[in-house]
């Protein structure tokens, strides 16, 4: 039994996406994810302004009168979402957590999808494979897919990123669209995602959180490790600590994107702190010019 509060929550997702999809992504989602090529679609009797290049010239000698052929987008893609479900999502210093931010991603995505007939499946994962939800088309489907990442109890804690990029390979025959939604806190996932990238389409999006990035003034913290428990005692109020523990963030943001564009990776960076909308359409528009 679902709670009122989670039917809340879904439906609040629902109406926000929705709208999102239909003033903003609908025509960014579509010209850049191109379907498989062209597919035959009807003959129609020519029309001024129509390509003299599609003119059937079999039906028109038999007619008499010019006829041309028409072809449409044969669209259909699947589109997968890898969705870190590991602890260290369970963390947001503004409003949202990362993990709530990531659902929204992930709906949004999921409408885009199928408002242009596309199918869409889920791997939640954390060091191990958590759930599969088979790829299908339908709101009913995405409202499925945001109910099982809201009721999400995963059973592990760390995350393993090469484990789920594996379980795609194996379950996805054909190519697909495969947004890894994740912080990307894990190791030695460099091999795994090169190989994921050469049979699949795949963009990597990054959330964040600011005060992963830069710790404020307040004297003494502890720290928690969300995946391995480990506690860590930090003076903030020493501007060397904090300036170490930025550089070090730094360091690992530039090598992690440096990764991703090594192995022709596009990443988009969410920040908790910011709207995600922007980032993500300013995605589309870039790689629209580029393809």
């Amino acid at each position: 039994m679902i709670s009122k509060d989670i039917v809340k929550k879904i439906q609040q997702i629902e109406i926000h996406t929705r709208r999102l999809v239909n003033e903003s992504f609908i025509g960014e989602y579509h010209s850049v994810f191109k379907g498989r090529g062209m597919e035959f679609d009807e003959v129609r009797e020519y029309q001024p302004g129509d390509e003299i290049r599609t003119i059937d010239w079999n039906v028109t000698a038999r007619m008499g009168r010019p006829f041309i052929k028409r072809y449409v987008e044969e669209r259909e893609l699947t589109v997968m979402l890898l969705v870190d479900v590991s602890a260290s999502g369970n963390f947001g210093s503004i409003k949202q957590l990362k993990n709530e931010i990531a659902i929204e991603i992930c709906a949004l995505l999921a409408f885009s999808a199928i408002k242009n007939n596309d199918k869409v499946g889920v791997i939640m994962f954390t060091d191990k494979i958590e759930k599969f939800i088979p790829p299908k088309k339908g709101t009913k489907h995405v409202l499925r897919v945001i109910r099982e990442l809201l009721c999400s109890e995963p059973s592990g804690k760390g995350t393993n990123i090469p484990v789920a990029l594996e379980y795609m390979n194996k379950i996805s025959s054909r190519r697909t669209i495969s947004f890894i939604v994740s912080d990307f806190i894990a190791d030695d996932y460099a091999q795994a995602l090169r190989i994921a990238n050469k049979k699949h389409d795949v963009i990597a999006i990054t959330v964040v959180d600011p005060r992963e990035q830069e710790l404020p003034n307040v004297g003494f913290i502890e720290l928690q490790d969300a995946e391995s428990g480990e506690m860590v005692l930090v003076d903030t109020a020493n501007p060397l600590a904090r300036k170490e523990f930025s550089a070090l963030n730094t360091k690992q943001k530039q090598e992690r994107s440096k990764l991703f564009r090594s192995i022709g990776v596009d990443e988009i960076i969410i920040n908790t702190g910011r709207n995600y909308v922007e980032p993500v359409i300013r995605f589309f528009r870039i790689r629209e010019k580029r393809y």
